[in-house]
């Protein structure tokens, strides 16, 4: 028995959109359960003050400044290392087993539990270097932690710019440098945001790297030098949760939607610069 052609579209795109309401369903609705739970937590004195009496007062400014700093740190240290790998696999490096076995480690490294980049930064940073738990450790850390996103996301990004661009750079006499730096990474700058808002996204909201290498409970005064401890928004939730009774859940709540709305925003302002390259591309 024949299918028809049109009613086999029909049951495919079905069963697409129907999936599609699977993965977006629970997200909507978690994320309206945080909003309106949350909500009520949210007020200048919550957002901008300090924490008193153990957490049970005041608010959450030091965990909100915490996880920026460590967010920025990440970003100084992950997007320069990342970026430059991706350019010299794609562009540089010749085709050979030894470039196969750097992709698959990096390949492998993005699929490492977090806690295990947590427990290598207290045994190498905080421990061996000595730098303590400090913002430096953390954000060093991160870096290590997100540079797999980082670099596949911008291989990937780089390889979709068409050969034909590099050689009619070539044909033209520009050196491979010219090449890469003015026509390859130009084209490529959309797919690379890509990777960075992934990498950096992933930072923001980690909890087992930070329990090691920087993250402090109760502190409340802001940081004043890269080696000091910070209150981090995706510990500070894990802590209010399982290990601070007395906690009206408003507080719980108020700051998971701390949390999403800063990762919401770096997204939002992410894809914005990314739809701004993206309208320069040449194809």
């Amino acid at each position: 028995m024949k299918i028809d052609a049109k009613l086999m579209q029909r049951i495919f795109f079905f069963l697409m959109g129907a999936a599609t309401i699977v993965i977006v369903l629970p997200v909507v609705i978690i994320f309206l359960i945080i909003l309106i739970n949350g909500i009520q937590a949210i007020t200048p004195e919550f957002i901008f003050s300090l924490p008193r009496q153990g957490m049970r007062a005041g608010g959450i400014f030091p965990a909100i400044i915490g996880t920026l700093y460590l967010t920025l740190g990440t970003a100084v240290f992950s997007l320069p290392l990342g970026i430059l790998a991706a350019i010299y696999l794609t562009e540089y490096s010749s085709e050979n087993w030894l470039r196969r076995l750097v992709e698959i480690a990096i390949i492998n490294l993005a699929g490492v539990p977090s806690i295990v980049y947590g427990l290598f930064g207290l045994g190498l940073f905080v421990l061996f270097l000595n730098l303590g738990a400090s913002i430096l450790a953390g954000s060093l850390t991160l870096s290590i932690m997100t540079l797999p996103v980082i670099i596949t996301a911008s291989k990937e990004a780089l390889n979709a710019v068409p050969k034909s661009f590099r050689e009619v750079s070539y044909s033209l006499g520009a050196s491979r440098w010219q090449t890469v730096s003015r026509i390859v990474i130009p084209n490529a700058i959309p797919g690379i945001m890509t990777g960075t808002i992934l990498g950096l996204s992933r930072a923001a909201g980690e909890t087992a790297p930070i329990l090691f290498t920087v993250a402090a409970f109760y502190l409340p005064t802001l940081p004043r030098s890269v080696f000091d401890q910070v209150m981090a928004l995706p510990y500070h939730i894990f802590v209010l949760s399982t290990q601070v009774p007395g906690v009206t859940p408003k507080i719980q709540y108020g700051t998971i939607l701390v949390l999403v709305s800063l990762v919401f925003i770096l997204n939002i302002s992410a894809a914005l610069i990314r739809a701004r390259f993206r309208k320069r591309k040449l194809w």
